[in-house]
């Protein structure tokens, strides 16, 4: 299979350079077929960097049917906002019936978020990345030290390629702080979710989120019942630098 560039020769060329560097070097690859994944929190800034350089830019949010509602309600703010399409991608029925009825709606309590999580949202994804070569997310190094502190700004997802078919991913806002995220945030009055006016800071499904303290992770406010190395659902945990 022909590769349209050397990853890892490329990650290393990009790994000093802005977000929307990176984002041309995602469209003049992959064009419209590059999809932005958009959780509802502050990868707003992510949507509006590659809207600003294709309108046509493709969205997909993962709706796990536990999402806070002020979650949806932003949701629909950012599509509003930009005049895009927001593709909501939901859980199979035929998996997560069984699961509610057999374990109840907060088994994750109990068992850990490892089985919600596949069936909520790594299932999910997985259908909608395989219809795409490309995606991008908003991940940042600093947003977890454990887990995400080697993200590199493009690398090929060997969470969700398949023999058959190599899925690129990028990570354009991999070295933003959270401080300049906000300040983007800020200077350009971009729409927020009304959750991080209230302690939130990393927003996924409303039983497994919490506010933090003053002083504490953001990831601490995740999973806060699990052991502190397993704060990943597993969307991007698989995936390492490769060079191909």
């Amino acid at each position: 299979m022909s590769h349209p560039f050397d990853v890892a020769e490329t990650a290393a060329l990009y790994a000093k350079k802005s977000p929307q560097d990176i984002l041309k070097l995602a469209f003049s690859h992959f064009g419209d077929e590059l999809c932005l994944s958009f959780s509802g929190a502050e990868d707003v800034v992510l949507v509006d960097m590659a809207w600003k350089l294709n309108k046509n830019v493709k969205v997909f949010s993962l709706d796990t049917g536990r999402l806070h509602p002020e979650t949806y309600r932003f949701i629909e703010q950012v599509r509003e906002h930009y005049g895009i399409v927001i593709e909501l991608v939901s859980p199979d029925p035929t998996q997560l019936e069984p699961l509610v009825r057999e374990k109840g709606l907060f088994s994750f309590y109990k068992d850990g978020h490892g089985e919600c999580c596949s069936i909520r949202k790594i299932a999910p994804l997985r259908r909608q990345l395989s219809k795409t070569r490309a995606w991008a997310t908003g991940q940042r190094r600093d947003q977890s030290p454990g887990t995400r502190s080697e993200v590199a700004v493009v690398e090929i997802d060997s969470a969700f390629s398949t023999p058959e078919r190599t899925l690129y991913k990028f990570n354009p806002l991999a070295q933003m702080t959270s401080e300049e995220v906000w300040g983007y945030i800020r200077m350009l009055e971009l729409p927020y979710n009304s959750l991080h006016e209230r302690g939130f800071i990393s927003i996924g499904c409303e039983p497994c989120t919490r506010p933090v303290l003053p002083r504490q992770h953001e990831r601490e406010g995740r999973w806060w019942w699990e052991e502190a190395t397993q704060k990943e659902c597993g969307l991007h945990s698989g995936n390492l630098i490769a060079k191909v």
